[in-house]
C-alpha cells in the first residue's frame, strides 16, 4: 500500500509554554520531521523570524534563530531577557511569542505560545 503525502503549510500551529529566567540566556529548539517521527523534514529554502511581544510594555522583541541540520533553535539572548518583567516572584511577566516560516510565497506560523518569565534573584551572576 503506497501513501501519498503533500506538504501542507498552514495548520493549526502548536502552543508552548516556554519557561525562563529573566536575564538568562534560554534556548528552545525545534524540529520539523517527517510522519514517521524521525526523519528530519526538508526544510532547504525556508526562512524563519521569532519575535516577542510584552504585553504589558506594548515592547516587540526579536529572538535570535539558529539554523542547522537537524532544525533550528530560537535563542533569547540576556542583552533582552534582563529587561522582562519587574520584581523576583514567579512569573515576573508573560509574553507571546511566536516562529514564522516563509518558504517560496507561502508565510506559515508553525509555533505560537507564552514565554512565562521568573525573576532573578542574583543578577549578574557570581
Amino acid at each position: 500500500m503506497t501513501t501519498s503525502i503533500t506538504e501542507s503549510f498552514g495548520l493549526t500551529p502548536i502552543n508552548v509554554n516556554w519557561t525562563i529566567v529573566r536575564g538568562d540566556t534560554a534556548e528552545l529548539k525545534v524540529e520539523f520531521l517527517e510522519n514517521d517521527e524521525s526523519t528530519s523534514f526538508l526544510t532547504e529554502g525556508w526562512e524563519y523570524a521569532s519575535s516577542t511581544y510584552d504585553f504589558k510594555g506594548d515592547v516587540i522583541d526579536e529572538l535570535i534563530v539558529q539554523v542547522d541540520d537537524s532544525g533550528i533553535t530560537l535563542i533569547a539572548s540576556p542583552d533582552i531577557t534582563q529587561y522582562w518583567g519587574v520584581g523576583y516572584g514567579s512569573p515576573v511577566a508573560e509574553l507571546a511569542f511566536d516562529l514564522q516560516v516563509t518558504h517560496t510565497s507561502k508565510i506559515w506560523t508553525p509555533i505560537v505560545g507564552i514565554i512565562k518569565v521568573i525573576g532573578d534573584v542574583t543578577s549578574g551572576g557570581l
